[in-house]
């Protein structure tokens, strides 16, 4: 389950593919005045919502089954443009895990909370489950959450780290279970590229993420 902020290659997606991946990318962090997304907010579809605080804008409700157990720890920020960032990150990573669990590369849930390039990179990620008939089940934590917004905030960086040591895939057919492999370390680091819309939705641009690189 990874993800990768910046840049995308299908590459990507092998060579950190370990247990969940999520989307995928290139090198280093964005400095706050040079972050990606700024203007490029061009929507995707949205799908039939409820709304949500900090917007009259109207989100999709995003559902996951107890089977997989999403979690977002000290997930607040007492400035409020912050809080907005993290409130769309948690719900666009929520929207990614739906649409693997419901067999849907099309989500129009993920799409809502994607800029149409960034919604390309996660059709790819979530393809790499869907393709091999795969689900998740388990518990996965998302934890340190970091945002960083350029100085119109127009644009921001969300980083987070996730925790793989209890969550699996799970084939549809077999029932096979896989976590990662022995000896990979469970914590992934990602960073996501933010972009706000017109419509004052915080987007994904891109993404990228680095296997053992959160703070011990």
């Amino acid at each position: 389950m990874v993800r990768r902020a910046l840049t995308t290659t299908a590459a990507a997606f092998a060579t950190t593919a370990a247990l969940l991946l999520t989307a995928c990318g290139g090198g280093g962090s964005s400095s706050s005045d040079d972050i990606k997304g700024a203007g490029d907010s061009s929507g995707s579809p949205s799908a039939s919502a409820s709304s949500s605080a900090g917007s009259d804008v109207e989100r999709p409700v995003i559902k996951l089954p107890s089977s997989f157990q999403l979690t977002f720890e000290n997930w607040t920020s007492s400035d409020p443009v912050e809080q907005a960032v993290l409130n769309d990150g948690r719900e666009q990573l929520r929207a990614g895990y739906e649409a693997i669990i419901e067999n849907d590369p099309e989500s129009e849930n993920r799409a809502f909370y994607d800029t149409k390039n960034g919604f390309l990179q996660s059709q790819q990620w979530i393809r790499t489950y869907t393709d091999k008939n795969l689900t998740v089940i388990g518990k996965l934590p998302v934890f340190d959450p970091k945002v960083t917004l350029s100085k119109d905030k127009a644009a921001a960086s969300l980083s987070y780290c996730t925790d793989e040591s209890k969550a699996s895939t799970k084939n549809r057919k077999t029932g096979e279970v896989k976590g990662n492999p022995a000896g990979t370390d469970p914590e992934v680091l990602y960073v996501i590229s933010m972009g706000k819309s017109p419509q004052g939705v915080w987007q994904a641009v891109s993404a990228r993420s680095e296997r053992g690189g959160c703070a011990k």
